[in-house]
């Protein structure tokens, strides 16, 4: 068993060393691993996250061999950060996706209105043979929500058939005739989406009950088994995950999702993505830290019924949710990316590395050009936004060995209210290697982190995502204002070290 002790305190204020002193200690004792699944991504057919985001008419970006429409500089951006899956067609469009209207020749493929997002048209020129493509470019592992609203358990077999059959049969062969003889052997697979809401209003009972009857006919084609996840929680329903769990065996389900987005004000006036004030900034990121007592809350209930962890819990929708831009349209959900959502971003994947014995799947809403995207993109440009490079600096902790941390952290004030000012997460990579991930949430207080070392481990170097507004954004003509940069605000002190955060910022330290 080996314990670090770090000294996390020293509250610099007007350039005098405060009294406060906090004690951070590190027991890296544990045999978790954080599972590569937490970086997931989520693209829906919505807006323009799928059309002129990953698919573009002109291909201007995306011609070469096996590239067809899709956006090369989209895939190349994404392809570094190692997204573990992308959940595909939806979000709310998934119970009212038919997948036989997306596969065969294009000019072939019926149209049809896109009742869920703006009813706009939509031709199906990207389906499932194309969205599997992606994920091959990607180099990652696809995960389809399955039609429970509006399908059948009939659509959905015959979905799987056509997936990942490698005998000979009517579904496989037709997709060998579409161009992919090998089955694409596909096992994340969502039965339903918000299915108390969008996917159907279904109460829980009902829904259980909807689970075990389509999940019956979802089988295990050889090669592939599947991982199936229930339609889980909206926020705060904790019965809704009691009776999911009570109903449905745990051996059904690989997982039971949960979705959770960080509104600053409320559904009606969510606030502004770029034009928001410290008042705004506070309670953005106190609504951001709320998700970790509805992680915890819902744990307790699954540890109940599975007190093995055998099911994982899945946030695969969360984020920051605002206001869409000026003069775009309602239905589309683009906003602008500040240095606020890089902070409720990288705080969220703190709260899911601690928590990696349950969570261990979680898709960030959206991908590109929808909510909290990675990539923005506007005709043939693109610009990566500050959640981009949190995920980036993340990536260290796929399938690592979660360390635990134990602190008591200074506070972030406003008026009568407060927040802790520091949270962070570490893992130790199979190579050896500690990264830790540090976030200091203040907008005016530096915070210096003494850490004592044992004598073989040293900093082996640091980056940071910081800038000097809350509301910084990249935007098309300035597309690296927020970015990860190297950081050296850390150094050795006799046996330890000491890192001195800058203001809202995300650090990376890697120890060796």
């Amino acid at each position: 068993m080996r314990k670090i002790f770090i000294c996390a305190g020293w509250l610099l204020l007007a350039g005098r060393l405060a009294a406060q002193r906090v004690e951070l200690t590190m027991e890296d004792t544990s045999h978790t691993r954080i599972s590569k699944f937490i970086y997931g991504q989520f693209a829906e057919n919505l807006g323009r996250c799928i059309y002129d985001g990953f698919w573009t008419d002109s291909g201007t970006k995306g011609k070469g061999a096996g590239t067809g429409n899709i956006r090369m500089d989209v895939v190349n951006a994404l392809e570094k950060i190692h997204i573990a899956d992308l959940r595909w067609p939806g979000g709310c469009y998934a119970d009212t996706y038919h997948w036989k209207d997306g596969i065969g020749p294009q000019e072939n493929r019926p149209v049809r209105v896109n009742t869920t997002w703006g009813m706009v048209r939509d031709d199906n020129s990207f389906g499932t043979d194309e969205f599997l493509r992606l994920c091959s470019l990607l180099g990652c592992e696809p995960y389809i929500a399955g039609n429970v609203g509006t399908g059948t358990p009939q659509e959905m077999e015959d979905w799987l058939e056509y997936l990942n059959y490698g005998g000979a049969s009517t579904w496989a062969d037709l997709r060998r005739r579409n161009g992919h003889a090998a089955p694409y052997k596909v096992s994340l697979w969502g039965i339903g989406n918000e299915s108390w809401g969008c996917g159907g209003q279904m109460t829980p009972e009902y829904y259980s009950d909807e689970f075990r009857r389509f999940s019956e006919f979802c089988r295990n084609y050889p090669g592939t088994s599947l991982k199936k996840i229930a339609s889980g929680s909206n926020g705060e329903d904790y019965n809704w995950t009691d009776v999911c769990m009570k109903n449905i065996p745990a051996g059904d389900m690989f997982a039971i999702s949960l979705h959770y987005y960080t509104v600053v004000n409320d559904w009606s006036h969510k606030g502004s993505a770029t034009d928001f004030n410290e008042q705004e900034y506070f309670t953005g990121l106190k609504k951001c830290l709320h998700i970790e007592e509805l992680v915890k809350r819902h744990s307790a209930i699954m540890d109940r019924y599975d007190p093995e962890r055998k099911v994982a819990l899945a946030v695969d929708e969360w984020g920051i949710w605002t206001d869409v831009e000026p003069g775009t349209n309602p239905a589309f959900l683009y906003q602008q990316n500040s240095l606020r959502d890089a902070l409720i971003a990288a705080s969220t994947l703190n709260i899911f590395n601690n928590h990696c014995e349950r969570v261990r799947m979680a898709n960030l809403a959206q991908t590109v050009n929808v909510l909290q995207a990675l990539v923005l993109t506007s005709g043939d440009s693109m610009v990566l936004t500050p959640t981009y490079y949190v995920f980036d600096l993340y990536q260290h902790h796929e399938e690592a060995t979660w360390i635990p941390l134990q602190f008591s952290s200074p506070s972030y004030r406003l008026g009568d209210d407060s927040i802790p000012a520091i949270n962070a997460s570490a893992s130790r990579d199979s190579s050896g290697t500690v990264h830790m991930t540090l976030v200091n949430l203040d907008p005016r207080r530096k915070i210096a982190i003494g850490i004592p070392l044992p004598s073989q481990m040293t900093p082996v170097g640091g980056e940071i995502i910081t800038s000097g507004k809350f509301n910084d954004v990249n935007t098309f003509r300035q597309p690296d204002r927020v970015r990860a940069m190297p950081f050296r605000g850390f150094e050795k002190t006799g046996s330890g070290m000491q890192v001195v955060m800058p203001p809202m910022s995300i650090v990376l330290i890697s120890l060796k």
